[in-house]
């Protein structure tokens, strides 16, 4: 979301550069605001459910699109406890364990995944967020390109499984899309002086 107006006292933001990046900002004296657009944290599940992977679909979404259970970190509560919750809001499913897969970017929703594989029991009934559900083999898993697409690779690299990345659009196989950790990229940002 990007702000026009101050939220605070409602004088028109200005572009200036504060800590190493252009922001929105308020430059009324009284008032200080600066919108620094932070990613949202968002929790990713990697549901293992009677020895396959639970993958939904969201109401919104075509019938043939399904990805893992997802949702918004609440205020004053553990990423462990949220996915947890996440999960039986929209599955009705218990948690039994939960580990940490790794924490993704997600730039064009402007999100910070936090990705759990999540072991769960009960009984499957979805909410009214999500249409449909499907249990798919780990070996048989096709792996999206996106966002939590790189949890679940991580997820089955890690267990010896077979990683296959397809495009959404076209359904054709893809190489592995996923970026090498180049720090150098972030030097200029890393410089300080005292």
């Amino acid at each position: 979301m990007q702000y026009r107006f101050c939220p605070q006292c409602g004088a028109p933001l200005e572009v200036l550069p504060l800590s190493g990046r252009e922001r929105h900002a308020c430059v009324q004296q009284e008032c200080g605001f600066v919108h620094w657009n932070n990613p949202l944290p968002v929790l990713a599940a990697v549901v293992e459910y009677q020895d396959k992977l639970l993958l939904a679909r969201n109401a919104a979404w075509p019938e043939t699109m399904f990805a893992l259970v997802t949702g918004f970190l609440e205020r004053d509560e553990p990423p462990e406890l949220g996915v947890a919750r996440e999960l039986k809001e929209e599955t009705n499913l218990d948690t039994e364990s939960v580990s940490l897969i790794g924490v993704y970017e997600f730039m064009r929703k402007n999100e910070l995944i936090i990705a759990y594989h999540v072991k769960a029991t009960g009984t499957v009934a979805l909410s009214e967020e999500l249409a449909d559900y499907k249990l798919v083999a780990p070996e048989d898993v096709r792996v999206w390109s996106a966002g939590t697409g790189f949890a679940v690779a991580d997820w089955l690299a890690a267990r010896g499984y077979p990683v296959r990345f397809f495009d959404r659009q076209t359904g054709a196989d893809i190489p592995d899309p996923r970026r090498p950790h180049d720090f150098s990229l972030v030097g200029g940002s890393l410089q300080y002086r005292w």
